[in-house]
């Protein structure tokens, strides 16, 4: 099975492309042009030089959320297209869920995945790895980081890895409050995880809103925050 996945929710455009668990293709680019400008010549050029075509994909995956609202809409949107166009199957990851997908896990290691959402505040998901996948424990967080670390108290002498960008601003926190924890080096949200967790839900996931392509925010966007205050306002 041929997987092309995609990653716009960070500064990162990541285009990948697997035959069922292994990786053929990978592409990524950080630079000033937008995520809108990068992504289809990204996946153009992925799929010439494996003499592909969209066609030739059995299923189309992305990151759905969190991160950057607008990065999220056009990875969406995209893999929307390409799912009603060529009736092919899509899958949507939550970006914490592929982040943990960064790390080699032994059988019942945990992880923990942060991203920063500026001002203090993250948003967070706990996972544990086993049977080769990882498994949500609680529900997504999106909070304050101090807030984050006491829902945490129930881990903080089991060995951890944290990954992310969360877990990387915030690394010097997480060790004085983790007793036996790890701060992975591999902290930039990838295309390539996004596939590796698509591939096992396609084959073990009938839950409709694990599948789901709707965007996972966890917050409202700061336009939607000054829309609400005005209106409070009137």
């Amino acid at each position: 099975m041929k997987i092309l996945s995609i990653d716009t929710s960070s500064n990162i455009c990541s285009v990948s492309i697997l035959e069922d668990t292994t990786l053929i293709w990978e592409d990524h680019i950080s630079d000033k042009l937008t995520h809108s400008e990068n992504l289809m010549p990204m996946i153009k050029k992925s799929l010439e030089n494996l003499n592909l075509s969209l066609s030739d994909i059995d299923l189309f995956a992305c990151s759905k959320g969190p991160g950057s609202f607008t990065g999220i809409r056009i990875g969406v949107s995209t893999i929307c297209a390409f799912r009603d166009y060529f009736n092919k199957p899509a899958i949507g990851i939550s970006s914490l869920e592929s982040l943990a997908y960064n790390i080699l896990s032994e059988e019942n290691s945990l992880v923990c995945s942060i991203i920063d959402a500026k001002n203090n505040n993250v948003y967070a998901g706990l996972f544990k790895y086993e049977n080769s996948h990882y498994t949500l424990i609680n529900n997504y967080i999106s909070d304050n980081i101090n807030n984050v670390l006491t829902m945490l108290n129930n881990y903080y002498n089991l060995p951890i890895t944290f990954v992310g960008s969360g877990a990387e601003l915030y690394s010097e926190l997480l060790k004085s409050t983790f007793n036996n924890c790890s701060i992975s080096v591999n902290n930039n949200s990838s295309s390539i995880s996004v596939a590796k967790a698509a591939n096992y839900k396609y084959y073990n996931c009938t839950s409709k809103e694990e599948l789901s392509l709707s965007p996972l925010y966890l917050k409202k966007s700061s336009a939607e925050i000054e829309l609400d205050k005005k209106l409070n306002k009137g």
